[in-house]
């Protein structure tokens, strides 16, 4: 079952933890914002070139539609790599109105505060959300190829274990990012993925021309969490592609590098 709604144009919710436990989850579409020109219209990435005035009037807008301020959203300057990075009430406000308060070189986020929402921008690399519904403790992380190979997904799981939370009571959604059939790689990358994966790696990719393969990084991730103790069961992945639906999503390959970002959401509002 597809786990993402679209509600409006401005963003995608996850629909079952919305409804089940009253989280406020998502990602973000291209659609109805205030940039322009290669970012239109609603771009949330500070570091790509569009107008900071732009960026937040788009922050502002989807603040107000998601009824979580502004001043408590968390974001990170993220690198590709696999750093994860602990938020507190304290952190609130980190990258939400410009960029170099943000999370250094930081790729996911994990808190069991109440009032945050964690933030992470894309265009075409994986969002990976994750829910321990008992503790509530959440996470979101950004998985590009290089963090999908050297195992961000593992880093988010082992949070949880520290907490004392195991990897079989995490619920996890794989969320829009790049499909296999539009995701072309090298062999380089073919490799990393054969280290990471072993004998179960040919499953993910397929060779279209010599030292050309389509890749299928949603399904990487997938793997990836099983072997570190996530039920199948309760991962769940959209079929939603960020190149293919033109129409709703930024895609750093369809739009030749000069392009917008979207972004994935997860917080967990105080009760009134």
């Amino acid at each position: 079952m597809e786990p993402f709604q679209l509600t409006n144009e401005k963003y995608l919710i996850i629909k079952h933890w919305f409804e089940k436990y009253g989280l406020t989850c998502g990602f973000t579409t291209k659609n109805d914002g205030y940039s322009d020109k290669a970012y239109t219209s609603q771009n949330f990435g500070f570091h790509v070139g569009d107008q900071q005035v732009h960026v937040i009037q788009n922050r502002i807008a989807l603040a107000q539609e998601l009824q979580f301020p502004l001043e408590n959203w968390v974001g990170a300057e993220q690198t590709h790599g696999v750093h994860i990075e602990y938020v507190q009430t304290k952190d609130r406000g980190k990258g939400a109105k410009e960029y170099d308060t943000s999370f250094a070189a930081t790729d996911a986020l994990f808190t069991d505060e109440k009032d945050l929402l964690l933030t992470m921008c894309y265009a075409d690399c994986i969002p990976l959300y994750f829910f321990h519904p008992k503790s509530q403790h959440m996470a979101v992380a950004h998985a590009g190829w290089k963090g999908t190979v050297f195992e961000i997904a593992k880093n988010a799981i082992d949070a949880f274990r520290e907490k004392g939370i195991h990897p079989q009571e995490v619920e996890v959604v794989i969320g829009p990012g790049i499909c296999r059939s539009c995701y072309i790689v090298d062999n380089y990358v073919i490799n990393k993925v054969n280290d990471c994966l072993g004998e179960i790696a040919p499953s993910v990719y397929n060779e279209i021309a010599k030292g050309q393969y389509q890749l299928d990084l949603k399904r990487c991730n997938q793997l990836i969490l099983q072997k570190y103790g996530v039920l199948r069961d309760n991962i769940h992945t959209t079929e939603y592609c960020t190149s293919c639906h033109e129409s709703l999503f930024f895609s750093h390959r369809r739009d030749d590098g000069k392009t917008g970002r979207l972004m994935s959401f997860i917080g967990l509002r105080e009760e009134e």
